[in-house]
């Protein structure tokens, strides 16, 4: 393994999650609040799982986003 190689694909790979996870976010928050589903002063509970089926991995990450 290629340990440089390695980690730039890891890299690349967040990179690419975080940046598609933003955009899908803010979409779901805008069409709530128009929908009336949420005020905008809300704090959302989120959940965020990682699965590399290959080795085996499964790790959940737990967090909040607050609105105001």
């Amino acid at each position: 393994m290629n340990d440089d190689v390695f980690n730039m694909e890891v890299r690349k790979f967040l990179k690419k999650v975080g940046v598609t996870s933003q955009r899908e976010i803010e979409q779901a928050v805008r069409a709530a609040i128009e929908a009336g589903k949420l005020k905008g002063n809300e704090t959302l509970k989120a959940r965020v799982t990682l699965h590399i089926e290959d080795i085996g991995l499964a790790h959940e990450i737990d967090g909040t986003i607050a609105l105001t």
